[in-house]
């Protein structure tokens, strides 16, 4: 089962005191909009995204079609295919995509109730 690229999405409470958090760490902004409450921060390999008011709890995020760079793959299991995997695998997903539909989509096997991170 290929998952495509990772990245930990972390629930913050003030993006700019992350953002200055995380640089001071050696990340860098690697995409996203602050404007927009939330953007993306690499050091490396290892890539977070901050994201303010957006979601309860850290999620860990997957993106079929991209690599660890965030560029597009010539191939790639589709969101629909890896949700019916992890169905037939017996994982329980709360939050599911259209099987139906076409182009991007997310589905959740577990979502966290813990408070968001301090910075």
């Amino acid at each position: 089962m290929q998952l495509g690229a990772f990245s930990l999405s972390l629930s913050v409470k003030d993006i700019h005191k992350s953002k200055e958090f995380y640089e001071k760490l050696g990340f860098t902004e690697a995409g996203g909009h602050i404007g927009q409450n939330w953007i993306m921060m690499r050091n490396g390999d290892c890539l977070i995204g901050l994201f303010q008011d957006m979601f309860e709890g850290n999620i860990l995020t997957f993106t079929p079609g991209w690599d660890s760079s965030a560029k597009e793959l010539d191939s790639y299991t589709d969101v629909r295919e890896l949700q019916k995997q992890l169905k037939e695998k017996g994982i329980e997903l709360t939050e599911t995509v259209d099987e139906d539909g076409s182009g991007p989509g997310h589905f959740y096997a577990y979502r966290s109730r813990r408070k968001r991170n301090p910075c």
